[in-house]
C-alpha cells in the first residue's frame, strides 16, 4: 500500500507538472500529471488524491469546472487553483466552489511546497464545506456562480446608464463640427462638378 501523499497536477503546460514533480517528489510526495481537465477527472476515478492542483485556463474544460466536478464527487479533497490569469471574479467563483487555495504563476519551489502543505493541513475545513454542501443541496455552486454573473451584468448596465449622458454630450458637441465638414465637402464637390461641366 502506498503511504506517500498523492498529488495530482492538471495543467496544459507540461512544464508546470514537471516543476511540481521535481519539487514534491523529493519531499515524499507521489505526483501525477494530466494535460487536460478531462484527463485529470479520469485519474480521479482510479486514484484517491490527497490534493489536486488545477490550472484555470486550459483548452476544453477550464479549471473552475474541473474544481466544481472534483468537489461534487470528492468534497473532502483539497483543490488548489493555479493561474496566470487571476481575476477577482475567478477568485470569487473559486472560493464559492470551496477550493483551498488560489495561487498565481510563476510558481517558485517555495510556493509549491508551502501551498501543498497548507492544503494538506486543512482537511477539517474541507470536511466542513462538504458537510454544509450535503446539508443544503438546493444551494448549488452553479446557482451561486450564476448569481455572481448576473450581478456583474447588472453592474455593467448601471455603469452604461450613468455613462449614457456623457456619450450623448460627446455626440452633441461633435455634431456641429461633422455638419460643417459635410457642408464644406459637399460644396467643394459641387464647385468641382460645375467647373468640370463648364
Amino acid at each position: 500500500m502506498n503511504t506517500k501523499p498523492q498529488v495530482l497536477v492538471i495543467d496544459d503546460d507540461a512544464v508546470v507538472g514537471r516543476s511540481f514533480d521535481r519539487v514534491l517528489s523529493g519531499k515524499g510526495y507521489e505526483v501525477s500529471t494530466a494535460l487536460t481537465g478531462e484527463e485529470g477527472l479520469k485519474n480521479i476515478e482510479s486514484t484517491e488524491y490527497d490534493v489536486v492542483f488545477t490550472d484555470i485556463k486550459m483548452p476544453g474544460m477550464d479549471g473552475l469546472e474541473v474544481a466544481e466536478r472534483i468537489k461534487a464527487k470528492c468534497p473532502w479533497t483539497p483543490v488548489v487553483v493555479i493561474t496566470g490569469y487571476g481575476t477577482e471574479e475567478n477568485e470569487a467563483e473559486a472560493s464559492l466552489l470551496g477550493v483551498n487555495g488560489f495561487v498565481h504563476k510563476p510558481l517558485t519551489p517555495e510556493i509549491i511546497e508551502s501551498i501543498t502543505l497548507k492544503a494538506l493541513e486543512e482537511p477539517g475545513e474541507a470536511m466542513q464545506a462538504a458537510n454544509e454542501a450535503e446539508a443544503t443541496p438546493e444551494i448549488t455552486a452553479e446557482a451561486t456562480i450564476s448569481g455572481i454573473r448576473k450581478v456583474g451584468i447588472i453592474a455593467k448596465n448601471i455603469g452604461l446608464f450613468f455613462a449614457a449622458p456623457f456619450i450623448a454630450l460627446g455626440y452633441v458637441i461633435a455634431l456641429p463640427f461633422v455638419g460643417v465638414y459635410m457642408i464644406v465637402k459637399l460644396s467643394k464637390e459641387a464647385i468641382e462638378e460645375k467647373r468640370a461641366s463648364d
